[in-house]
C-alpha cells in the first residue's frame, strides 16, 4: 500500500511512513516488537507508519540508531516539518538558517523564536480549533526546530522588539506567561541576542496588528516578511525593504533601551508570577 496526501502525491510525512513500515517488515518485526524494542506505544508507531502522526525527534533518532539509516528518519522529519510551514512563510523560515542577523517586531505576541513549548501550543490550539491534538504537537516542534538557529555555532544576531502588550496578555494563562518570560529572560543574556520592549506610554506606533522581520543574510542582502491574521508576504524589492526597514527604525526608536525593556519585563515576570500563585 502506497502513502500519499489527498491528491496522491507522495510527501515527506507519507515517504517517513512508508520507509518504516519497509525497514520494518524487511527485518521481520511486527509494529508492537519495535515499539517495545524502542520504548514506545505501538499505537503512536503505527499511526507514524501510516502517516498519520510524525514521529518526534527522539523517535527518529531512535529509529535512525535501530535501522542503521545515517539520518534518514531525521532528514525526512525535518522535511516533512518544513512542509507543514504556510506556503508564504517557507522563504522566511529557510532564510534563517543562513541569516547573519534576524530582526523582529511583534505587535502583541512573544516572538516565534523566543517561545516556549507551552506557549507556542496555547497559540495554536486556539487559532486552529479544528486541527487534532496530533497536528498542533508537531506545528509545536516545527516552532521549537527553528529555535536552534539561535544556539548553533557562529549564530546570527538576534534583535526582537514587542509590544508591551505581548508581555501583558495571559496567553495559556499566568504559570504558561511566566514560564515563558522567565525563559525570555534567560536567552536575552546570550551576546548575540538583543530584546526591546515597546512601552504603552508611546501611544500608537505604525506597526500595530501585525508582525515584521528582516534577514540579512551573508552577500548583505535583505529578506523581509510582513505577517498579519492568517497571512503574510515575503519582501525582497529594494525599496519595499527600504520601507519596511524605517518601520522597523521606528520601532527601535519608540522602543525602551535594553536595559529598562528588561526592567520592565522583569515586572510581568512579578505580575504573572502572583496571579500564578493566588
Amino acid at each position: 500500500m502506497e502513502l500519499h496526501d489527498d491528491e496522491g502525491r507522495a510527501t515527506p510525512r507519507t515517504m517517513l511512513g512508508r520507509r518504516l513500515r519497509r525497514l520494518r517488515e524487511g527485518t521481520g518485526q511486527s509494529q508492537r516488537a519495535l515499539a517495545e524494542r524502542l520504548g514506545y506505544p505501538h499505537t503512536y508507531l503505527s499511526r507514524v507508519e501510516r502517516g498519520e502522526q510524525l514521529p518526534s525527534e527522539s523517535l527518529a533518532a531512535a529509529l535512525d540508531a535501530h535501522f542503521s539509516t545515517d539520518g534518514l528518519f531525521t532528514d525526512l522529519l525535518e522535511l516533512a516539518q518544513d512542509a507543514s510551514i504556510p506556503d508564504y512563510g517557507r522563504v522566511i523560515v529557510s532564510s534563517e538558517e543562513k541569516a547573519t542577523r534576524i530582526q523582529t517586531f511583534t505587535s502583541s505576541l512573544i516572538p516565534g523564536l523566543l517561545q516556549t513549548e507551552e506557549y507556542a501550543y496555547a497559540l495554536f490550539h486556539t487559532s486552529l480549533p479544528g486541527e487534532s491534538e496530533e497536528k498542533l504537537r508537531e506545528r509545536v516542534e516545527t516552532r521549537m526546530r527553528r529555535k536552534r538557529v539561535l544556539s548553533k555555532d557562529n549564530p546570527p544576531f538576534f534583535w526582537a522588539i514587542m509590544d508591551e502588550a505581548a508581555l501583558k496578555r495571559p496567553i495559556g494563562g499566568s504559570k504558561c506567561m511566566k514560564d515563558q518570560i522567565a525563559y525570555m529572560l534567560d536567552v536575552a543574556r546570550t551576546p548575540h541576542i538583543t530584546t526591546q520592549i515597546l512601552p504603552f506610554t508611546q501611544g500608537e506606533h505604525p506597526m500595530l496588528g501585525g508582525s515584521l522581520s528582516l534577514l540579512t543574510l551573508q552577500s548583505g542582502a535583505t529578506i523581509g516578511y510582513v505577517e498579519s491574521f492568517a497571512s503574510g508576504e515575503p519582501v525582497d524589492s529594494p525599496s519595499k525593504i527600504l520601507e519596511l526597514t524605517q518601520l522597523f527604525d521606528v520601532a527601535r526608536s519608540k522602543a525602551l533601551p535594553e536595559k529598562e525593556s528588561l526592567a520592565l519585563v522583569h515586572t510581568y515576570l512579578r505580575e504573572h508570577e502572583n496571579e500564578d500563585d493566588s
